[in-house]
């Protein structure tokens, strides 16, 4: 099964820019989708509908904000949402149930300039690990899929020493990613590449991605148990379109 992930900074901006194509051309099964900043009411035929993709979405109540979304060419068994209303109200959490595989798209929360979301942020992480805690207590192996606004490690983003202090490499998000990774839960890209300088994320000032000045924020994590049945995991980036790249795995699930 070729999984998908790919935060688009704006589902409508990025059909401008080809997506429907590539999504029809990506040969995945399942294409998990953050940051629509859309509901359905405000989407084409083409985002609706592609075939041979089915859609399915979380939107915010904000309007333009946040949201996401997953194609699938399969019906899942069932589409379920975080079951939390503080995160469910953004349009945070999609999981597609396949037999007994939980494929999940989630947008983690940014924790914003000087923490001023970080104790929100913090409160979706451990409902989010409680979670996927409580699909693999059920049977099921999980992808947890989606832009994580974290870089666990110096070796994810260019400039660690100089970001301490900002979002996405604060303390309290490492070491949160710690305790995830360490709580039966595996970082696949990392568990096939061990180099630097690969990213999935790049601001859109400074000529960054150009200069390959970036942050890799993008994750596909699994449960332990199910790492054997993962073939690849990596980041496509020389896809265009957003200020994130879409990253892959490949599983026997």
């Amino acid at each position: 099964m070729n999984i998908i992930s790919w935060n688009v900074n704006g589902i409508r901006a990025v059909e401008k820019k080809g997506f429907i194509e590539w999504l029809k051309n990506s040969n995945a099964d399942v294409v998990c989708i953050q940051e629509t900043k859309a509901n359905p009411a405000q989407l084409s035929e083409g985002l609706l509908a592609p075939s041979p993709y089915k859609s399915y979405f979380s939107s915010a109540k904000k309007a333009g904000y946040s949201g996401t979304a997953i194609y699938s060419k399969v019906e899942p068994d069932s589409i379920e949402l975080m079951g939390d209303g503080r995160f469910d109200d953004e349009g945070r959490v999609l999981i597609a149930k396949y037999s007994k595989l939980a494929v999940i798209s989630a947008y983690f929360p940014n924790s914003q300039d000087a923490g001023a979301r970080l104790d929100y942020k913090l409160a979706f992480c451990d409902a989010m690990l409680k979670k996927c805690d409580l699909l693999v207590k059920d049977g099921f192996n999980i992808v947890l899929c989606g832009d994580y606004n974290i870089a666990h490690k110096p070796i994810d983003l260019a400039n660690p020493k100089s970001n301490e202090k900002n979002a996405g490499y604060l303390p309290e998000e490492r070491a949160w990613m710690d305790t995830f990774t360490s709580s039966g839960y595996v970082d696949t890209f990392r568990h096939f590449c061990k180099d630097a300088g690969q990213y999935s994320w790049w601001s859109y000032r400074f000529h960054a991605r150009e200069k390959n000045i970036g942050w890799r924020i993008d994750y596909q994590c699994v449960n332990e148990g199910f790492i054997n049945s993962v073939e690849s995991s990596k980041i496509l980036n020389s896809i265009t379109g957003s200020d994130h790249c879409p990253v892959q795995i490949i599983v026997n699930p």
